[in-house]
């Protein structure tokens, strides 16, 4: 049975630690979360991460935040390796103009009509709740279980994934994994990747007047931008199953240029998000991406050409084998054995546990649309049907 008031108390908390990524509460909501699991009798692994250590491996995920301190957190229910693993992230994104939020105030959880509110709670505080839920309800049950289950909770996920890749490191592994993120009542079977890049574009300054004496730097971005979308149009032509349509987008998230009203800016920076098909490394997506860059129609760009540069994370691609039977088990334990199996355009921690050999799928409270937004929300019930389903999926796999 999920007792309602306890996810209401752990979601209400949980929204209160404004724990963005590299933030002071970061590590408070990764300290609150142990607490809570030990307080419900699991054996809790809470250290931690050597930041340096861990950035100085090849495989290091990548970042796009400052973080001098992190925290690693695995609560498991006995010894043995874990025949389950629950994982949610408890880092979330900035929350924008607190005014802009119904009631003010995204670090506070408000309810209404059948929806909790608050910066988190779709993705993926409602998720992590949900999880917390239905660990108590098998623990208070007093089921005996032949397998343990384990439950990670992770930062960093928001900005490529040191939590998860800091937690496999540690050795924390288990025959499967549900990650909780929200799938509006579908299973994620696969994620695309992404990589974030950095295009430095130059051009020569000249007087506003005379725009035929200099070259406009964003005159020769909107060359680049075309040859862009050329290639984001080819590269989502025919997706592959399970993903449906542009599964594998680029996008432009922020523009610098010009330093005058009346001067014709002379350099451009663009950063933007480059999405990675399954099975692409990350040099062959590198190499495509820089050569639809390099072809772009500008007479300027032979002389001078774009510098593209890869900061920030890495999410690499990554998908359930494919008829693996765990997708049957999430089906029967959602009781939904028709329940879509879909692919996701967004990267997430899927594709560590999966590249580390654990079949990894995702299932979760909310709507990624609803992620990262003024006023994000998720529906009640969707939560506790969450935790129903995750206890069910605990006693199948591990009882």
């Amino acid at each position: 049975m999920i007792d309602i008031d306890l996810v209401r108390r752990d979601l209400t908390q949980l929204v209160s630690l404004a724990s963005v990524g590299g933030s002071e509460s970061e590590v408070l909501a990764q300290r609150w979360c142990a607490a809570t699991l030990a307080g419900l009798g699991l054996d809790v692994d809470l250290w931690q991460l050597d930041v340096d250590a861990l950035r100085a491996d090849p495989d290091h995920p990548g970042e796009e935040v400052e973080r001098a301190e992190a925290w690693g957190c695995v609560a498991t229910s006995g010894p043995g390796t874990p025949a389950l693993i629950l994982n949610g992230h408890v880092d979330v994104v900035p929350p924008g103009e607190s005014e802009a939020w119904t009631g003010g105030d995204p670090w506070v959880l408000r309810e209404l009509d059948g929806t909790w509110f608050g910066r988190g709670v779709c993705d993926m505080k409602g998720g992590v709740a949900a999880i917390f839920a239905a660990a108590r309800a098998v623990v208070s049950s007093g089921v005996e279980l032949r397998r343990p289950f384990a439950v990670h909770t992770v930062i960093g996920e928001e900005d490529g994934g040191l939590g998860a890749f800091a937690t496999l490191r540690r050795g924390h592994t288990g025959d499967a994994c549900l990650i909780a993120e929200p799938t509006a009542g579908t299973i994620v079977t696969a994620n695309a990747g992404a990589l974030t890049f950095r295009i430095e574009l130059s051009g020569s300054s000249t007087h506003g007047s005379r725009p035929d004496a200099g070259v406009s730097a964003i005159e020769v971005f909107e060359a680049v931008h075309a040859s862009l979308r050329r290639l984001d149009a080819e590269r989502n032509a025919t997706p592959p199953a399970p993903f449906d349509a542009r599964p594998f987008p680029i996008s432009v998230g922020t523009l610098e240029a010009g330093d005058w009203a009346s001067t014709i800016p002379d350099r451009l920076v663009a950063e933007g998000r480059f999405g990675t098909r399954p099975g692409e490394s990350f040099a062959e997506a590198r190499a495509v991406f820089e050569a639809a860059v390099a072809a772009a129609d500008h007479t300027w760009l032979r002389k001078n050409p774009a510098v593209v540069t890869w900061p920030g994370g890495q999410f690499a691609a990554g998908s359930l084998p494919e008829g693996h039977p765990f997708l049957d088990e999430v089906r029967a334990a959602a009781g939904d054995p028709a329940m879509s199996a879909v692919g996701a355009p967004y990267g997430s921690d899927l594709r560590q546990y999966a590249a580390a050999g654990v079949p990894t799928l995702q299932l979760g409270p909310g709507d990624i649309a609803n992620a990262h937004a003024v006023d994000e929300s998720v529906r009640i019930d969707e939560v506790v049907a969450a935790a129903e389903t995750y206890a069910r999926l605990i006693l199948a796999r591990c009882s």
